[in-house]
């Protein structure tokens, strides 16, 4: 077995074909800072070219998901050297949206205790979120005077709706995990005690199915929504045929001839057999 990569703060840990990626620093109630942000950067790379891993989860440890940024660390420490708060800047920016968000693998935020302002931000770029019912989520960037930044306003828009995005980013009002998953901030809510097992239960569905698919498929949802009719034809098009070309399963063969010659397989009702 490959041994697994050690970070400052960051964790990793293996279950099956699916890695946690662990924000380690429980103490500050994982709050984001500059090391946490290259750490993370890090992890996400090794994960991404790990061909143990299927799926990601994206987590905190211990009783919280991430209290936002770590004021102190992120903005004071650096207020002095540009050079560095703009490294900082942008590796949390690229964790955060760009490494999620286009991750070969699929990833899944399970989101625990709070996730507070800048934490949003991955929750909404993972693929699946999965939350405690007693989660605690809010955006209290407007009682500090500011606004939800880092993408953080933009993120919140592609995930809830225009009344709820508007009414928690300028209230900064907070909602449960039980809330998150009625408005489907999250995909669904879960008792607490119950969180791992729910989360590693959607990963072992989609450690079960073609990578290939499943990675064009959340590619293809991923880019077609904010596009026309025209430019989503197109695109689907093409993927369609790139995914034929770069599936080593050639699971579409596989599947239409089990199901046509073979009478084996009912596509409706599980994976074909691989």
């Amino acid at each position: 077995m490959t041994d697994l990569p050690t970070f400052e703060t960051v964790k990793i840990e293996r279950d099956g074909a699916t890695t946690f990626v662990i924000l380690n620093r429980p103490e500050k109630r994982n709050a984001m800072s500059p090391q946490l942000h290259l750490d993370m950067c890090d992890a996400l790379d090794w994960a991404a070219e790990d061909d143990a891993t299927r799926v990601i989860v994206v987590t905190g440890a211990g009783e919280h998901f991430c209290a936002g940024q770590d004021l102190k660390l992120f903005f004071r420490a650096n207020e002095n050297d540009p050079k560095a708060m703009r490294k900082a800047g942008l590796a949390s920016q690229a964790w955060r949206w760009d490494k999620l968000s286009r991750s070969p693998k699929v990833t899944i935020a399970m989101v625990q205790g709070y996730c507070f302002g800048g934490g949003f931000t991955p929750v909404i770029a993972c693929d699946f979120a999965i939350a405690a019912d007693d989660a605690t989520f809010g955006l209290s960037e407007v009682n500090w005077g500011i606004i939800p930044g880092g993408l953080v306003a933009w993120a919140v828009t592609q995930a809830l709706n225009y009344r709820d995005a508007m009414y928690y980013s300028v209230t900064g009002d907070k909602f449960s995990g039980r809330e998150a998953a009625a408005m489907k901030f999250v995909n669904k809510s879960v008792p607490a005690a119950e969180l791992r097992q729910a989360t590693l239960d959607l990963a072992r569905k989609l450690e079960a199915k073609n990578p290939t698919t499943v990675r064009y498929t959340k590619d293809a949802i991923r880019s077609v929504r904010g596009a026309t009719q025209d430019q989503a034809f197109d695109y689907l098009d093409a993927k369609i045929s790139a995914l034929k070309h770069n599936d080593k399963e050639k699971g579409s063969d596989t599947a239409m001839k089990q199901f046509l010659d073979e009478k084996t397989f009912k596509p409706g009702l599980g994976e074909y057999k691989r």
